[in-house]
């Protein structure tokens, strides 16, 4: 009897043992190889490059924080499992990577390992990274040695067992890094090849836009469906024209990218208003085409049913719901809220009165009953500087209680976008924790 038992479980336990040896072979095999080679001469010509493709790759919005030096670390980042902190990638030698070769630098960036063999935490989007080619990384360290040095030991990360035993990384590479250079499609122009190799390799932006399997690494089959992030909602960036951008016009998306406003599409806050002051504002305009040449081409994913975005919904344009002085029965304190404190920037029909960056009709932003991140902009405010304006709204956290923000957004949402909001005090309390 217990032979008949053990004999299908070992043999069970043999086929699961074969198909594991069979999945490390081929992870181990469909990759591509590093090639070692000497350190290459930092020449004003390899810097500039380097400085245009540290900007695209947003290296700033990790490495820098409030009132610091220039990529010098130490900006925390809140994960479901601890709190880890960005490190000192300047050329500094004891802190930073001023003894770092190239060959180290192409490591860290294609494999997630450190100089000294310690794997890195794949918040450090080297999952993206890996299809940069040798030549972009190279430049990249060279701008970086370019820069003054900077002494900023790195700040403890504070994770729970067994997710701050770093060696275990090297499963979770096996089974998620895809280590693997871009390859142009065929089928695709150069210019569409341009833009999704500053998409998903350079600009990481599926870092952000797509969600996250139960190993935290990208849902692929789900790419740029959306995601949240810090508290914050990076939104559907697909070609689905009710849950992504595919009712854009290409001018707008050219817009949004380069300035952070898109007229009829609202503004860019929290971290998306940090990738266009650090990051895209600064492409050129032949890398901004090729963005927008690429997400036409991306397959559009569905969201979440009554996050539609409503461009002009009847609300709004009615002459009855956004007369001044008249009152929506159905959220009288709301609207008076908005009338006293919103209106005179925002205006009734959502167009923005001293800059356009106020304005509020067509956003994903009022369109979500949610209100995720139209209560995050109120509690925290926005100020987005580039060099085509500013936008700037001060934070009412302290100036009203959970129960008047969570009324004046559930007004905003009725008004801008056409459907009932579901903000509640207590999802307002919520989000005045840091996340």
């Amino acid at each position: 009897m217990a032979r008949r038992i053990l004999k299908p479980l070992i043999t069970a336990a043999s086929v699961v043992a074969l198909a594991g040896a069979v999945f490390v072979g081929w992870r181990l095999y469909d990759r591509d190889p590093e090639i070692s080679a000497p350190d290459v001469a930092h020449t004003p010509e390899l810097i500039a490059r380097g400085d245009y493709l540290v900007k695209a790759a947003d290296c700033a919005a990790c490495h820098d924080t409030p009132g610091g030096k220039p990529f010098a670390g130490g900006r925390a980042f809140t994960l479901p499992f601890g709190t880890i902190y960005s490190t000192n990638i300047t050329a500094d030698r004891e802190t930073g990577i001023g003894t770092w070769s190239d060959d180290d630098f192409v490591r860290a960036l294609h494999k997630g390992v450190a100089k000294d063999g310690s794997h890195l935490y794949p918040a450090f989007p080297y999952s993206s990274y890996t299809g940069l080619s040798r030549d972009d990384i190279v430049a990249m360290k060279a701008y970086l040695f370019s820069l003054p040095s900077v002494h900023a030991p790195a700040t403890a990360n504070s994770l729970g067992f067994p997710f701050n035993q770093r060696w275990t990384l090297a499963f979770w590479n096996l089974a998620f890094l895809d280590q693997k250079r871009f390859l142009p499609e065929p089928k695709a122009s150069a210019v569409e090849n341009r833009g999704e190799y500053l998409a998903t390799a350079l600009g990481h932006c599926g870092e952000c836009h797509t969600p996250r399997n139960v190993g935290f690494a990208m849902a692929m089959s789900k790419q740029f469906g959306g995601a949240m992030l810090e508290g914050w909602h990076a939104y559907n960036i697909t070609t689905d024209k009710g849950y992504g951008i595919g009712d854009w016009s290409d001018e707008q998306l050219t817009a949004y990218l380069s300035t952070g406003h898109a007229p009829g599409r609202g503004s860019a806050a929290g971290p998306m208003a940090e990738v266009i002051a650090n990051s895209l504002q600064y492409l050129k305009p032949e890398d901004i085409a090729a963005l927008v040449a690429y997400l036409r081409r991306v397959e559009p994913k569905t969201g979440k049913p009554g996050t539609e975005v409503n461009p002009a919904p009847a609300t709004m344009t009615s002459s009855v719901a956004w007369k001044p002085g008249s009152i929506d029965t159905g959220n009288q304190a709301g609207q008076r809220l908005f009338e006293g404190a919103c209106a005179s920037c925002h205006q009734w029909n959502g167009g923005g009165r001293q800059t356009h960056y106020a304005s509020l009709a067509g956003s994903q932003a009022v369109n979500d009953p949610a209100g995720t991140n139209l209560v995050r902009v109120m509690l925290e405010g926005a100020d987005l500087k580039t060099s085509k304006g500013r936008g700037y709204m001060p934070s009412f956290a302290d100036s009203y209680s959970d129960a008047e923000l969570a009324s004046v957004a559930n007004y905003v949402i009725g008004h801008f976008g056409g459907k009932p909001g579901q903000v509640t005090a207590a999802a307002v309390r919520e989000r005045r924790t840091p996340h």
